[in-house]
């Protein structure tokens, strides 16, 4: 999925967070509901201007982003 289509930066919405294209939701926002026990069913009922397309959308910018995270080893685990 290239979610580049419907995740966006712009410095004027959110702070520059990850938004779905069109609207003020955040990636973070998405996730936060989710990790909260919000169903992805309950999500789009109570967001009528999210789509099931936008969901997958955060988690493929989520898996993206969580590759290229540079991790530094811990000390002990040398």
């Amino acid at each position: 999925m290239n979610y580049r289509e419907r995740i966006v930066i712009d410095s004027r919405v959110r702070s520059g967070k990850p938004c779905i294209r069109g609207t003020r939701i955040s990636v973070a926002d998405v996730f936060d509901y989710l990790g909260g026990g919000t169903t992805i069913p309950e999500l789009l009922e109570d967001f009528p201007d999210l789509s099931a397309e936008d969901i997958r959308a955060c988690f493929a910018f989520a898996a993206d982003r969580d590759r290229r995270l540079n991790v530094v080893p811990h000390e002990a685990a040398l």
